[in-house]
């Protein structure tokens, strides 16, 4: 179902591009910003990209990375289209229904991987664009628990997967790689679905099985928090909060969750002696974020809080800074289409007017 999905957006975005429609529906589809959302950032492993989707490889985490080259790319499309590069810190000022003028874009990194200092940082500063990295601490602090890199992995090297979550045993062929991404599909979806006490229940008892420690994965991956104090010193840099630990919210008590995000905002604080104003949401989706959790944002005291909603920006989200739209830039989308697509706005027009005219409703009571 994923790769059918992706190939859908595949010929979206080739016949939104081969129509020209990006650039004739722009001034009605294009908002007055947006906001990027990046995870990895690293080179294509071999056999990886174009050519892995083709064969059918299994590798169901690949829409969260992109390469060095792809990230060039976007920014050279972001100023091609008269996009300006802004902090968050700007973004609501720059929503202010008064302002006129150039468009704006802020770029975004989620999670606090090791590959956006060692490929991203350098490309990000020669350029001289701002960016905000969102960091989980129990990631930087190399105790957390990556189960989406897990899974895969643990999928990957067998022909058949028994997996327990919660009070369910899960037994799933996974020889070839269908079978492997019906697996992880539906294994994941069981995740997202579980909470906190279920979901620690799983990655342990995966890395009990495994003989190996169940945090080892985000010492591995993330960047640490001398990593993290460098960035932070480069005036470029924002560095905003993603949870303490990255659960669903959704499936959280209300205390859980205010817990997470003000826990989360004090520690990052407190290393880097510095204010913490923005959050992205851990799971940003519509089934993991609403209006609960952006109240709960507002009152652990962050000024903005993304969620990974896609979408362009409107004057009117200068009224829920703790709602905002992202564009995710895909793995499986590294072409010149997709950004034309993404950038012009026009996959979203039908969705941003409808959130256009029923904020004009709710403004003129």
């Amino acid at each position: 179902m994923g790769d059918l999905r992706h190939a859908i957006f595949t010929g979206g975005f080739s016949a939104i591009a081969s129509s020209r429609a990006d650039r004739w529906l722009r001034p009605f589809a294009q908002g007055c910003g947006l906001i990027l959302t990046f995870h990895h950032v690293r080179p294509a492993a071999p056999g990886g990209g174009a050519h892995a989707v083709a064969q059918g490889q299994f590798r169901p985490n690949r829409s969260l990375e992109v390469t060095p080259a792809f990230l060039e790319a976007t920014l050279e499309a972001l100023a091609h289209a008269g996009f300006e590069c802004v902090s968050m810190d700007d973004v609501p000022e720059r929503l202010d229904a008064s302002r006129t003028g150039r468009p704006f874009a802020v770029i975004t990194f989620d999670d606090g991987y090791r590959d956006n200092v060692e490929h991203a940082w350098p490309i990000l500063r020669r350029r001289n664009v701002p960016w905000t990295l969102y960091v989980v601490p129990r990631f930087a602090d190399g105790r957390g628990v990556l189960w989406w890199i897990d899974l895969e992995r643990a999928i990957a090297g067998a022909d058949s997967v028994v997996f327990r979550v919660g009070e369910d045993v899960l037994s799933l062929r996974t020889a070839t790689p269908a079978q492997k991404a019906a697996a992880f599909a539906g294994v994941a979806r069981r995740l997202r679905a579980a909470d906190g006490k279920e979901l620690r229940g799983f990655v342990m008892s995966l890395a009990e099985r495994e003989g190996r420690d169940p945090a080892a994965t985000s010492r591995e991956l993330c960047a640490d928090w001398k990593d993290i104090a460098a960035l932070a010193r480069d005036p470029l840099v924002t560095i905003g909060a993603h949870s303490m630990s990255h659960p669903v919210l959704s499936r959280e008590t209300a205390e859980t969750v205010l817990e997470e995000l003000g826990e989360s905002r004090r520690v990052i604080a407190g290393r880097l002696r510095r204010p913490v104003r923005h959050l992205a949401y851990p799971h940003g989706d519509r089934e993991a974020v609403g209006v609960r959790e952006h109240v709960l944002a507002r009152a652990a005291g962050f000024t903005t809080a993304v969620t990974t909603r896609p979408g362009h920006l409107w004057p009117a989200h200068r009224a829920h800074c703790h709602a905002l739209p992202r564009l995710s830039m895909n793995g499986r989308h590294q072409t010149d289409a997709a950004l034309r697509a993404l950038l012009s706005g026009v996959p979203f027009l039908a969705g941003d007017l409808a959130q256009r005219l029923h904020a004009a409703t709710v403004a003129g009571g």
